[in-house]
């Protein structure tokens, strides 16, 4: 139920971005002829402070994999909502290279500095608060957050039972990621 819940709070911040998505993807793969949604997985927008640093974590620390990104005119951007007015590159990751990967997307204005939201805790402010990743190795994971230096949050890693761990960590503007797996 939780996990539903979050991937339902994901869902939501995301919808905006999605449509960027659809008038941009070069294809999108049917899905099942129940479901309502043409793709079955989603996008996550995240405007970050500086895209470079970001996708430096994403895939160093995390293992993220960069995909080719996109462009948005300004026109277009004003268009649909999403901006006021300014051109903006996005930036793509995913933790896969297949169609069906659900990707986060990077984007940084430099031109603007955003408001940084309260990252003291989870339920510091209302949102989309953090990602949760299934990895296969945490010991893999934790090697790779140590070789980029990346803190580990609490008393992390936590074991859930079963072999699996928990641990939590920030990205360089405070964003919360919880990663889940077991120890190999």
């Amino acid at each position: 139920m939780k996990q539903l819940l979050r991937s339902l709070r994901i869902l939501a911040g995301s919808l905006a971005f999605m449509v960027v998505s659809v008038i941009t993807a070069p294809s999108i793969v049917a899905a099942d002829a129940t479901n309502e949604f043409r793709k079955p997985t989603i996008d996550l927008g995240m405007y970050v402070k500086n895209a470079d640093q970001t996708a430096r974590f994403l895939t160093n620390a995390i293992g993220f994999r960069e995909l080719p990104g996109f462009s948005v005119p300004a026109a277009m951007g004003s268009k649909i909502g999403l901006v006021d007015g300014q051109p903006f590159t996005v930036r793509v990751f995913a933790l896969d290279d297949v169609d069906q990967a659900t990707r986060i997307k990077v984007l940084s204005f430099p031109n603007t500095e955003g408001k940084a939201p309260d990252m003291a805790f989870v339920h510091s402010m209302l949102g989309m608060r953090y990602l949760t990743l299934y990895v296969k190795d945490m010991t893999r994971a934790l090697e790779r957050l140590k070789a980029e230096k990346v803190p580990l949050m609490g008393e992390t890693p936590v074991d859930l039972g079963g072999g699996t761990l928990l641990v939590a960590v920030r990205d360089p503007d405070g964003n919360f990621y919880e990663l889940i797996g077991p120890r190999r």
